[in-house]
């Protein structure tokens, strides 16, 4: 039986890229609709009308919106090279890693990346807090989900490609060899995938799109200085 799977999204967003690993790793075939956020389709917000926002995923005309629920259903529907662990006490660690990420990690590093002066300080205070519990998460494990790429290394992929990017354009290092071997060797290992590898934008393009989103969180003050 043929089936018809769409996934609607941009060609950056870290969360819509989970969305996109994840069908790729199971081998599912699906259709990218590329969507311009400053001028959304009508069929994005069809499909999403709450939120109105990528990435959805439309599988036979149901739509389902946000990456950590999408990514579940995923693994539900096609049952073929699992990410989830089997152990449901592990399934649900998983889950709380992947929302700590979501709701403490990257606010804490897009903080670093937005913020000036004093609360640039205490942005940096508070990112290192939260990814030396990453660090500790990877302690004798290759990938976030053991030996082999799964759920929580798809929630934390942004980790692996962004955060060098905000450093890049704010000239700091926030993740060092020091402070984060494992986290950093978790990067090299997660970015050598070839399904990861392949679908990463090119790194020139993020890094104009970043400056230019960086340009609308400084102050225009600060920007005359």
């Amino acid at each position: 039986m043929g089936e018809e799977v769409k996934v609607f999204r941009t060609w950056s967003s870290p969360f819509a890229f989970r969305v996109v690993w994840a069908l790729q790793f199971k081998g599912v075939p699906y259709e990218n609709i590329y969507e311009d956020l400053s001028e959304k389709s009508s069929l994005l917000l069809h499909y999403n009308p709450i939120h109105k926002k990528v990435p959805v995923l439309v599988h036979n005309g149901k739509p389902l919106a946000e990456s950590l629920v999408i990514l579940e259903y995923i693994e539900e529907t096609w049952k073929q090279t699992p990410l989830f662990p089997e152990d449901p006490y592990e399934r649900a660690t998983a889950r709380f890693w992947a929302r700590f990420g979501d709701d403490q990690v990257l606010p804490s590093v897009f903080g670093v990346f937005i913020k000036q002066g004093k609360e640039r300080e205490e942005a940096i205070v508070t990112a290192h807090g939260n990814l030396k519990y990453l660090e500790e998460e990877l302690r004798g494990k290759k990938f976030f989900s053991g030996e082999k790429i799964g759920f929580l290394d798809l929630a934390f992929g942004w980790v692996a490609n962004l955060v060098s990017v905000f450093e890049e354009i704010q000239g700091l290092t926030l993740i060092d060899h020091e402070k984060y071997p494992l986290l950093l060797a978790w990067i090299q290992n997660f970015m050598d995938d070839p399904i990861i590898k392949e679908s990463w934008p090119p790194r020139d393009k993020l890094i104009t799109k970043y400056q230019a989103l960086l340009g609308s969180f400084i102050p225009k003050e600060a920007a005359e200085k």
